[in-house]
């Protein structure tokens, strides 16, 4: 079923993408993106992949198996990272709409060269895109 070089990579984004959902309770979403922002640059040989689809496959698969329900912000945020570290282009979006009933309600996603990698939903349309606060190493 799982080869050990998928079953190390599960491991390993299962981790982070734990600590983004501790991080998302614990601290603000600038300082939260900080510190991925440095995982990016100090740690990125440690997330090596030669497949952006194999990337997405281990964080649904880390998703499934993470006890709780892991939400779409955590897991376009582990997306972003994972990617980043790849070299591959990601952009992270934050989008609000309203549902029939008035109510807000909000989604997030990872594009990348023109299509949705994670977070895709087919009236992903309706949502209107916030603009993210800027990355910037300085606490």
């Amino acid at each position: 079923m799982f080869r050990q070089g998928d079953i190390l990579l599960v491991s390993k984004v299962f981790v982070l993408l734990a600590l983004v959902r501790l991080g998302l309770w614990r601290v603000t979403f600038s300082n939260l993106r900080r510190f991925l922002l440095s995982i990016q640059t100090k740690y990125h040989f440690f997330y090596r992949c030669n497949s952006i689809e194999k990337l997405i496959w281990a964080v649904n698969v880390s998703s499934r198996y993470m006890p709780g329900n892991v939400k779409c912000l955590a897991r376009a945020l582990t997306t972003e990272v994972l990617l980043s570290c790849n070299d591959y282009a990601a952009n992270l979006k934050i989008g609000v709409a309203k549902e029939n009933t008035g109510k807000l309600e909000a989604h997030a996603w990872v594009e990348s060269q023109g299509r949705v990698l994670i977070g895709d939903l087919t009236d992903l349309d309706r949502y209107r895109i916030l603009p993210l606060p800027p990355l910037d190493l300085k606490p």
